[in-house]
This record gives structure tokens, sequence and C-alpha cells, in this order.
């Protein structure tokens, strides 16, 4: 029998050494679970049947995530969800993106019922007409906390009541430094809403703002031919910490539009808010270990 060289030898010892340690890159997202996210959307004004699969699409092709969608395809302002009825509603779920436009649904045991859930712990995610839901009373108004129709509000973060005419609208990054803006850039945006600020609560951080500017309408211009146009700037992404354990909450106004909801600078921003909410972002914006795609 020949003898192996003691050179050959020992380079394969070399190698059976290294290789173990050589790991691909996404080697702990194939075996860690995913981000389990449960994406309520529906009711009025919205396309939600494609935004919900820009959304589902968006999110799972950027970080390691099954994104569960509970879609009612009625049209009205008086959408309810089969899921809320339910008092453990989010069990089994990491986070919940909000997405509904349910703005006369006014049944306080049915949004305490969502909210509790919210305030034990499980992170949100509110998108657009999230903002204008489970709304009663003087609500065009700023709503005291702890008034009987503000819980909807304090876990949002902002008090929001109506937008103006759609017009694009500028973005712009307050907060550079955050995980969830880091490195992002401003733009602007197709003809969107621009949802105003009736209040900004305790707790809440400021992220983007918006800026846009309207045209002035037929019959201003009627009335007056040299009408200026309107300015106007809201809060359009933010975060909040609510309830006694702090529960984190993202919140953007932004998303009317499918051609929004389809940019890369809107999924790229709504992604990274989840991230955040959840607890799974690094300093830089990036997910953890766990969860990169």
């Amino acid at each position: 029998m020949k003898t192996m060289p003691i050179r050959i030898a020992l380079a394969i010892v070399a190698c059976s050494l290294i290789v173990p340690r050589v790991r691909s890159a996404d080697s702990s997202a194939e075996t860690s679970p995913p981000l389990k996210v449960l994406l309520v959307a529906g009711g009025c004004c919205h396309d939600y049947q494609t935004q919900t699969k820009l959304l589902k699409e968006g999110i799972e092709q950027r970080i390691h995530a099954e994104v569960t969608v509970v879609w009612n395809p009625s049209t009205t302002t008086e959408t309810k969800f089969e899921i809320y009825e339910s008092d453990d509603w989010a069990e089994g779920f990491d986070v919940v993106i909000h997405d509904e436009c349910s703005a006369n649904v006014t049944e306080q045991p049915y949004v305490d019922r969502i909210l509790k859930a919210h305030r034990e712990g499980t992170p949100a995610v509110n998108l657009h007409c999230a903002m204008h839901s489970y709304r009663w009373g003087d609500f065009r108004s700023p709503v005291e906390p702890g008034a009987g129709n503000a819980g909807w509000y304090e876990m949002i973060g902002v008090q929001s009541t109506a937008h103006g005419p759609k017009s694009p609208i500028d973005i712009i990054y307050a907060d550079s430094s955050h995980a969830i803006t880091k490195g992002l850039t401003g733009w602007k945006t197709i003809d969107e809403e621009l949802y105003n600020n009736v209040r900004v609560y305790g707790g809440t951080s400021v992220l983007v703002k918006g800026n846009q500017v309207t045209p002035p309408s037929k019959k201003e211009l009627k009335e007056n031919p040299d009408a200026p146009a309107k300015e106007a700037s809201a809060v359009v992404a933010w975060t909040n910490e609510y309830g006694p354990h702090k529960t984190k909450i993202f919140s953007t106004s932004l998303g009317h539009q499918n051609e929004t909801v389809a940019d890369a600078r809107y999924l790229d921003l709504v992604v990274r808010g989840l991230l955040w909410a959840s607890g799974h972002i690094t300093a830089d914006g990036r997910p953890t270990e766990a969860y990169v795609k």
C-alpha cells in the first residue's frame, strides 16, 4: 500500500479544519423561524386587494418573514374583521400591520379588544387609513389622553382627522439618525394624501415630515384668478411607545395610491418600521441576522 506524502496529508487536515468555519450569509435565517406578520386590511376608499399583495411580496422579498393576510373585501367605513372577535386574535404573531379604513366602526368593546393585544405587548405597524379608523365623539378637535375616544389615537401616537387634495408630497427625513431612517433619502411622491396632525401625543418620536403644495381649485380660481397655491406640512411617519409595556408602534400616513405602496422607497420604510417595532433591527437599519433574506 502506498503511503500518502506528508505534505498532502497535512493540507487535507488543514482544509478539514477550515471548511466547517465557512458559513453562508443567510444560514441563520435558513435555520430560524420567519418573522410572523399579520396584515389586516380592508374597508373604504382603497384598493386593498392589490395593496395587500404588494405589501406581502415587498416584505417577504426584503426580510425572512411570513405575512398572513386577513382581507375583508367590504368597501364601507363600517368594515369589521372577524379575527378581532376573538380575545386572543394576535396570538402566534410577532407583529401586526393595521391597514384598515373603518372610520365608522365605533363599538368600544370591539376596539378595546384590538387595543388590548397591543397594550399587552404585541407590536404594531399602522398604515395610511388606519389613522382615520375607529373614531367617535368630537374627533375633529384635539382628544385628551384618557378620554373615552382616545384609545386608538393613543396607540397610534398621532391624532389625524382629514386630508387635503391629492398632490405630490415632498418626503423629508426629520431624524436621519434613527435605525428606521438611517441612510434613507427623501423623495417626492406622486399625487398622494397628506393627513393632517390634530394632536401629537407624548411618547411619539417624529421621523419623517411631508410638505405639500396644492394648486387652487377651479372654484377658487373662479372667485380669484390670482388665488395662490396652498402649502401644508405634517408628520407622515413616526414611532410611539404604547401602554404599560411601552409596546413599540410604527406608523406612516402615506400609502393611498397603489403606485406609492409599490414604490421601493415606501416599502423600505415600512419594512424598517416593521423590524424596529418587533425588535429585530440593527443601529444602521439592517435586519438582525436571523431575519436577513
